[in-house]
């Protein structure tokens, strides 16, 4: 074997690892989230959860990307301990769906029907389609389907490339003594171990050993302890996803570790038990693609058959191994609702948007309920209540640094139209429930410096102050509204609404100088009236900032300026009557 052989062999790999990846992004495009959500969803008994966790493999043909998914909803609380043991087991059955497909090119014969079924037959036609799906074709889904098509013709090729070229290893002496003291049941699952957790799939380290097949030198003997290694060294990659995660997210990957253990040594020692009494044929026989598809499908069938009824003892053995301690449960409390933020989420942008979308309603929720928990100061003002707007405003900040740190991250994955629209909606928005955040700690001080001098304003001050506040609290649970449900018709309420925020803004104002004149009223007081009212006027802007983002993103023209400029001009008419509403609504006693 030549060094061009060898460089073939290689490049065959890279093709192949590289086809492997471009389906498997293509096949989660498609989905858009819904695999995602149908494993956060539908795992309420364990054998419905070992067949969604096949089902969802075989589908993005990853058993480490369905296992780190499951570790990373395990973090985030999405999923508990013992829903993810069930969808760890299905995803080993699921990812010998790969092996299957693999094994179609060792299929012999002359009938028409066997010749179709050959990859070398339709993987061109499939490379051909889907390239001009991905060139000609504008539709964003009909594009992913044009990926998954070239990323399996890709994979294929790579595949036969990688088995042509190892085939002069046949005649090669060193490499069949290699191979044959891998027989060692020890040795061969050291080598799949170490091979798989290299290259970090199960899938694609079968795919080789599959290859490696054409010499004729590899034996079932030796095959079968490297595919028992496989299996545990697919567990590196959701080892690695748990590092800084949760103590369950830990003892979610150390399920699967457990899981690939004991059903490997269970596996190992019942075979060649019945093999040292029985004496097994077939072990010194030349193995096939097929036969290695055989050989991977029957061991993770076994193992999950095994310990399907003991999930429960899987589960408290991860337990033991992971012990939990006091500090750490309060801390992951208090992160439960950011966890939702989770690293492992952003290869599946789709799923990863939805999280962000959720978080960034739930901070948004918590700005509303910092103002509104700082105006009623205002009128009832205690130090918890105080202490209260302190706290969800830290909560608010550190929620806009998170988040805005995530959807950054994000950005730089492979979105589509809608989900790109999405981020720039939230990633623009959450800044103005910082903000809106900070002004109620301005009107919480205000209200508190009135308590610690004891100064009241006049009644009828204090009821012109409480017809503003309504007006504020109506804006802001409309702004609330518009980003959750992503309203563009209730957006277009929100502009006239905070014209006559500004006109009270100004009427209030005025009239504190007319009692100020009159000696009905204090400079001090009208300081802090002044400071109050700026504070919610300025809360009224980010609400029109939040309405106009909603309505403008998804057009790809934001233009705060210009969009509120036509709104005024060119829907005078429905702009001024949905301001006359308000302002009968909200009129100064």
């Amino acid at each position: 074997m030549d060094i061009f052989s060898v460089l073939t062999m290689v490049g065959g790999l890279a093709l192949f690892l590289y086809g492997m990846q471009v389906m498997g992004d293509g096949l989660a495009k498609v989905s858009g989230g819904k695999l995602e959500r149908i494993l956060e969803n539908l795992t309420s008994s364990p054998i419905k959860a070992v067949l969604l966790g096949a089902g969802v493999t075989a589908v993005i043909q990853s058993s480490s990307a369905t296992t780190v998914m499951v570790v990373g909803f395990v973090n985030s609380g999405i999923m508990k301990l013992n829903q993810a043991v069930g969808i760890i087991m299905g995803a080993n059955i699921g990812t010998t769906v790969t092996s299957w497909i693999l094994s179609l090119s060792g299929l012999q014969g002359d009938n028409i029907f066997v010749k179709l079924c050959k990859p070398s037959s339709f993987s061109p036609i499939l490379a051909v389609i889907g390239v001009v799906f991905l060139i000609f074709l504008k539709d964003e889904k009909k594009k992913d389907i044009g990926t998954i098509m070239v990323g399996f013709a890709v994979l294929m090729f790579g595949m036969e490339t990688m088995s042509d070229a190892v085939k002069p290893l046949a005649n090669v002496p060193e490499f069949t003594g290699i191979l044959t003291a891998f027989s060692n049941p020890i040795l061969g699952m050291i080598a799949g171990a170490v091979l798989t957790a290299i290259i970090q799939s199960s899938s694609a380290s079968v795919g080789i050993l599959q290859a490696l097949c054409v010499t004729g030198a590899v034996s079932y003997g030796v095959a079968i302890p490297i595919i028992m290694g496989q299996n545990i060294g697919t567990c590196v990659t959701a080892l690695l996803s748990s590092i800084g995660a949760s103590k369950n997210a830990k003892r979610a990957a150390m399920v699967h570790l457990y899981f690939n253990i004991i059903g490997t040594v269970v596996f190992m020692v019942i075979f060649y038990s019945v093999n040292a009494v029985v004496g097994f044929s077939f072990l010194g026989t030349a193995a096939n693609a097929a036969g290695i598809a055989v050989v991977h499908s029957l061991f993770n069938v076994f193992a999950t058959l095994l310990l399907l009824p003991f999930s429960k003892g899987l589960e408290k053995l991860a337990c033991l191994t992971i012990r939990d301690d006091a500090k750490s449960l309060e801390e992951e409390e208090e992160k439960k609702e950011l966890q939702l933020l989770d690293a492992r989420f952003l290869e599946k942008p789709a799923f990863a948007m939805e999280q962000s979308v959720h978080v960034a309603n739930k901070m948004a929720e918590e700005s509303k309920r910092t103002l509104f928990t700082a105006m009623d100061l205002l009128w009832n003002y205690t130090e918890d209540g105080a202490k209260k707007v302190s706290e969800l405003e830290t909560l608010v900040d550190q929620y806009e640094d998170e988040l805005g740190t995530y959807l950054v991250k994000l950005s730089r994955q492979n979105l589509s139209v809608h989900d790109s629209h999405t981020l720039s909606i939230v990633l623009h928005c959450i800044g103005d429930f910082e903000r809106i955040s900070d002004h109620a700690i301005n009107i919480m001080e205000a209200a508190q410096e009135m308590h610690n001098k004891k100064l009241t304003f006049s009644p009828k001050a204090e009821e012109e102050l409480k017809v503003f506040c309504r007006a504020v609290q109506d804006i802001v649970e409309k702004a609330y509204a518009v980003f959750r449900d992503q309203d563009e018709k209730l957006a277009q309420k929100v502009e006239p609404l905070e014209a006559v925020v500004d006109d009270l803004n100004q009427e209030v104002k005025k009239r504190h100088i007319r009692r100020l004149r009159n000696g009905k009223c204090t400079i001090e007081l009208g300081f802090i009236l002044s400071d109050i009212t700026t504070s919610l006027e300025r809360v009224a802007d980010h609400c029109s900032n939040i309405a106009v983002c909603v309505t403008q993103v998804r057009d790809d023209t934001y233009d705060t300026h210009g969009y509120l400029n036509s709104v005024k001009n060119e829907d005078s008419e429905i702009f001024r009557g949905l301001v006359l509403e308000a302002e009968g609504k909200y009129l100064l006693p």
